[in-house]
């Protein structure tokens, strides 16, 4: 080969073998980058994990503040869409347990207790209440059922409006005007005990007619009706053995006791007479005071003394109409006799010695207020929220 061929043969092998690049055991400057990407990589990790803490953090702040309910009638779902949702619900939250107070009294109104302070009080269990006793430590209340297949109950209720059942099966039962005792009658027994941090204590039981029945406290004593429908009542001293069938035969009804201690009941004066309002005196029999009768009594012998003793609200006639009417016990004369509004129904509750409440027939409150009346206006009945129709409400006592 001649010497110019050799060369540029050999000049060719050396550029090529030039041009391809030879492997490079290191690379300080390739491993900085990749180490420098993955460095950048971790903050942004790092940073969108923060960002998620913080959001689910305001979230749970915002539901917190929420007190934890969901919209009305919607659904929250939180978490991931593909799983069971933790929150659902379509039933609005229950609403306030204080509304604006109706009377000065507490009311049963359809199946809750209505206070005088604005507060909604559900009862749970009770069934039917035909008269209800708040009780002044503030613990809840007694309530007597509406008589029943199985008799009547007597309920304690709590604050809350849970109950428990004091009583079972009793023909009638009657409370004092504290809340502190009952009686009651079953058969032929007649029954009394305290009322001691919701249970029974010192229970003494006596022998009666099957047909009497307790009515009320009188002093410490219980006043018992001896014929349904028939005149005629015995105070008994709760003591056992039989019931003394003395007492009277003339007493028609019996509404309270005046502060010297003589009873405000109405009496018959003769057969086929109206019985007529007068004072009794407890010590001599239920023998009344004054020769002379008051005046008639020609209502159903619902009726109330006010706690001074000074009014009698009870259910009479004027005008030719069934009418509640206030009279004046300082006079106890037909000119102390004011009509005061529509018949009572169910049980008249004195909140003061001025002011009384009743259930009128047509399920409306009546607020009596002795001032009013006495100079010549008629109390009328309010409609009441939130009342069942037909049903009516049931004026609480004490407190």
């Amino acid at each position: 080969m001649p010497p110019s061929d050799l060369e540029g043969a050999l000049r060719e092998m050396l550029s090529r073998r030039a041009a391809v690049p030879r492997p490079v055991t290191a690379d300080p400057a390739g491993a900085a980058i990749r180490r420098a990407n993955r460095i950048q990589r971790r903050r942004t990790l790092t940073g969108m994990g923060l960002a998620v803490a913080t959001i689910v953090a305001v979230g749970a702040g915002n539901l917190h503040l929420r007190d934890d309910r969901p919209p009305t009638g919607g659904t929250v779902v939180i978490g991931d869409p593909d799983l069971p949702p933790l929150v659902k619900s379509t039933i609005p939250p229950p609403g306030p347990d204080t509304a604006p107070p109706i009377a000065e009294v507490d009311l049963l109104i359809g199946g809750s207790i209505a206070t005088a302070q604005g507060r909604r009080v559900p009862l749970h269990g009770t069934g039917t209440v035909e008269r209800a006793h708040r009780l002044t430590d503030g613990r809840g209340w007694l309530a007597i059922s509406a008589p029943t297949l199985a008799g009547r109950f007597l309920w304690a209720i709590a604050a809350d409006g849970t109950a428990q059942v004091l009583l079972a099966g009793a023909d009638e039962i009657a409370l004092d005007e504290d809340g502190r005792q009952v009686a009651w009658k079953q058969g032929t027994v007649l029954a009394a005990a305290g009322i001691v941090n919701g249970e029974l204590a010192a229970i003494v039981r006596a022998e009666a007619p099957v047909e009497a029945v307790p009515l009320r406290f009188v002093n410490g004593a219980v006043l018992v009706r001896l014929v349904p429908d028939d005149p005629g009542h015995v105070l008994w001293s709760p003591r056992p053995g039989p019931l003394d069938p003395g007492g009277d035969r003339a007493s028609s009804h019996i509404f309270g006791a005046l502060p010297d201690g003589r009873l405000v009941g109405g009496v018959t004066p003769g057969a086929g007479l109206p019985a007529c309002l007068t004072l009794l005196d407890p010590a001599r029999d239920l023998t009344p005071v004054r020769p002379e009768c008051g005046p008639e009594l020609l209502g159903d012998g619902r009726g109330a003394v006010s706690p001074d003793g000074r009014w009698l609200l009870v259910n009479g006639r004027s005008a030719g109409e069934d009418s509640a009417l206030l009279v004046d016990l300082a006079k106890l004369d037909t000119s102390g006799v004011r009509p005061a509004g529509p018949a009572m129904t169910g049980t008249v509750v004195w909140s003061a010695p001025d002011t009384a409440y009743y259930a009128a027939a047509n399920g409306g409150l009546v607020r009596v207020a002795v001032d009013q009346v006495a100079a010549g206006r008629r109390a009328a009945p309010t409609v009441l929220p939130d009342l069942p129709a037909g049903e009516l409400p049931v004026v609480v006592s004490g407190g």
